[in-house]
């Protein structure tokens, strides 16, 4: 490896919080050499009312007919905002532009369709990488996931092979899985054999959100505490986790808006939080139960890692000890973005992203597209 070769990554996820994740490693795409800085940009209080709503006219529109105008809007803008930001970022911490061999850009996912009974799914991610190349003089990857969609798979889980490279740095097994809660979960596991398996366990912190939102209480359920005042209501927990989706095998994905916070309708503020905390947390269940060898440590990542009472929801009805990132050591806040770095990478190396196993394409295949910049100093 040329460990002189950093890679920056950038993640916006599903959930508006407001703020850029932005990380350095040092890699060659298949080993992890060094964990560089890392920071959470904050976005303009008008960018994130622009992405809400582009969410709300994807939503609307699903992949039908013209693309909503306000798509091109928010794309530019968005892509400044990140722009401007690796800039600040790579300045404060005295890292030289030319010292970057690629910025991984993943964008903001608006709408995400699996494919369905023979029909090809759909993606969507907000993000100009040439407009980022030329803004920051550096290549960039980004449009990660279009190539896996068009060659029939998922278009997701992609960040399977960066949570293999982290467990293999951690040195775990397969009694080790990697979640990351973020709006929708998504696990991955690797056997003894190199075998790797990724897929969307169901709804993660979204629908929390969502019904905290409606309710007029903030934006998320702050360390749990709403749900910690209520009781789940089991009846309708078990007809939840009867969602075929969660029987389903691999592979297999969701949009942010599969599940929603209308899943607890009728119920009180608190009892309907936690009967949602209850539900993310029995799906992950249920997504363990299918592996090969069922783990019994299961390492989080995302927002959802924050809520107490989904990490303590996740030990009592998946049966797992549930880790929070930073207790392994890990870097909770920064691993999405790390992930996309280290895609980027991967990508600059006909490396492939995209598994049987996981998305569901044929073959192992790379993702991504490449904008190649002017180097500047």
């Amino acid at each position: 490896m040329n460990r002189s070769d950093w890679a920056v990554g950038l993640m916006t996820g599903t959930i508006i919080d407001g703020f850029i994740d932005i990380a350095a490693v040092r890699t060659d795409g298949r080993d992890i050499a060094e964990f560089g800085p890392w920071s959470l940009s904050p976005y303009p209080d008008s960018l994130q009312e622009l992405i809400a709503k582009a969410f709300d006219a994807a939503l609307a529109w699903r992949f039908d007919g013209a693309e909503p105008g306000i798509f091109a809007e928010a794309e530019e803008a968005l892509t400044l905002a990140q722009a401007d930001a690796v800039v600040r970022f790579l300045d404060e911490h005295g890292i030289a532009r030319n010292s970057v061999r690629v910025i991984g850009f993943h964008g903001q996912t608006v709408l995400h369709q699996a494919p369905d009974n023979g029909r090809k799914g759909n993606t969507r991610q907000l993000g100009n990488g040439r407009l980022m190349a030329d803004r920051t003089g550096i290549d960039v990857v980004y449009d990660f996931r279009t190539d896996d969609i068009r060659s029939g798979g998922h278009g997701a889980p992609i960040s399977v092979s960066y949570h293999h490279a982290l467990l293999k740095h951690l040195g775990a097994g397969s009694d080790t899985a990697i979640i990351n809660l973020g709006g929708v979960a998504n696990l991955s596991w690797a056997g003894t054999d190199g075998e790797v398996i990724g897929f969307d366990t169901g709804p993660g912190v979204g629908p929390i959100n969502d019904w905290i939102t409606a309710h007029g209480a903030g934006e998320m359920d702050l360390e749990g505490r709403v749900a910690a005042r209520g009781s789940a209501d089991e009846e309708r927990l078990q007809t939840l986790l009867a969602h075929p989706f969660l029987s389903a095998t691999w592979p297999k994905s969701l949009d942010r808006f599969d599940f929603t916070g209308a899943l607890a309708d009728g119920l009180s503020l608190a009892d309907g939080a936690m009967t949602l905390t209850a539900f993310t947390a029995g799906t992950v269940g249920k997504a363990l139960d299918m592996l090969p060898v069922r783990p019994d440590r299961l390492i989080v990542c995302g927002g959802g890692r924050k809520n107490p009472t989904l990490m303590a929801e996740l030990a009592r009805r998946a049966d797992v000890q549930a880790l929070a990132a930073e207790a392994v050591g890990l870097r909770g806040d920064a691993i999405e973005a790390e992930c996309f770095a280290f895609l980027a990478m991967r990508k600059i190396h006909d490396l492939p992203i995209s598994f049987p196993e996981t998305t569901g394409v044929p073959n192992p295949m790379p993702g991504g597209r490449v904008a190649a910049a002017e180097r500047v100093s």
